[in-house]
């Protein structure tokens, strides 16, 4: 199938969703004109709320994309710079955080610090994993009582290793250096320019009627996810956002409306071949291994789900799910697809 078959495309996402049991969205458009936009499952099983192609879902280590994009602005206009240390800023905080630890460095994993959600072990993505109560987390600067006393892994610069950590100490080194609470800055440097409205950091105890509620299973067990994920997240994820908006940000990206052209070029710079990912990194971003495409994927208990956005062709392909699991086979069905 020619990747530029896009109603195909689409028709086979769609196949895989239904024949998977997804509870999501599936959306393909090209230049913002929808392709074919589907909605499968229960936004809110116990009151029986269907997903729709606007309701607003989790969307986990995709808002990464976000961060950089904020804090890239902020180096743009020389409120930081790639190369700060974030000592500095940190101050006397995090004292186990390597003073060499630099912007650049928290942005394409390769910081060596202590991660407080470490995704290389053994663990299950619905084990309760914060060792804070998840209602203390509702500010960036409340984040420090989960990234204070992780040693550093390796020394600054040396080794590509993900890392949730670096993400929320992004949030915190780009808040006091702007002055501007973290959310307020994702709104004023992301989300407002590209006409993302029906996005935000929303409080996963006050979930609006539009939103989501994340399913720890796909099966008949209800558990929901809010009482394994902060209450309101920070740098490295806790957006929730709709298949729509995720295609104005990237056309917003690719633009020139959230950055300039040599802001842009620099975070979806290939750093890093990933082999166990078969893609490569940038920074906040991740890249085809072999191709032009720009991804964004999260997965934590709850969430799961892939954006791609192709700048030759200038489609994007999201795939979203509310639950922990449901998002991956329709995800493999593409990657098989389109390479």
């Amino acid at each position: 199938m020619a990747i530029t078959d896009f109603p195909a495309l689409f028709a086979a996402l769609d196949d895989a969703a239904r024949g998977s049991g997804f509870d999501g969205v599936v959306s393909v458009d090209v230049d913002g004109d929808l392709v074919g936009a589907r909605a499968y499952g229960f936004a809110d099983r116990a009151f029986g709320v269907a997903n729709t192609v606007d309701t607003r879902f989790g969307v986990a280590s995709i808002a990464k994309g976000f961060t950089a994009v904020a804090v890239r602005a902020l180096i743009a206009d020389g409120t930081l710079s790639a190369d700060t240390a974030v000592r500095g800023i940190l101050r006397d905080d995090l004292p186990l955080i390597d003073d060499a630890v630099t912007v650049e460095q928290l942005l394409t994993h390769t910081s060596g610090i202590g991660d407080y959600l470490d995704e290389s072990g053994d663990g299950e993505v619905t084990d309760y994993v914060l060792d804070v109560p998840t209602h203390r987390l509702d500010t960036t600067e409340a984040f420090l009582a989960v990234l204070d006393g992780r040693p550093q892994v390796s020394a600054p610069g040396t080794a590509f290793a993900y890392n949730n950590s670096g993400y929320v100490v992004l949030a915190l080194v780009a808040e006091r250096a702007s002055g501007i609470p973290f959310h307020d800055l994702v709104e004023q440097r992301v989300f407002a320019p590209a006409g993302m409205e029906r996005s935000g950091y929303l409080r996963m105890d006050t979930l609006p009627g539009d939103a989501a509620r994340g399913y720890l299973f796909d099966d008949d067990d209800d558990r929901t996810n809010v009482l394994h994920l902060p209450v309101r997240g920070s740098g490295d994820g806790g957006v929730y956002t709709t298949a729509a908006d995720l295609s104005r940000f990237w056309r917003a990206l690719s633009d020139g409306t959230l950055l300039p052209k040599d802001a842009t070029d620099d975070l979806v710079r290939p750093r890093e071949t990933v082999d166990e990912e078969d893609l490569r990194y940038g920074a906040g971003f991740w890249l085809d291994l072999d191709g032009p495409g720009m991804l964004l994927e999260g997965y934590d208990a709850g969430v799961s789900g892939r954006s791609r956005f192709d700048p030759e062709t200038r489609a994007t392909v999201s795939i979203v799910a509310n639950t922990s699991e449901g998002a991956w086979p329709v995800i493999e069905r593409y990657v098989e697809l389109t390479g």
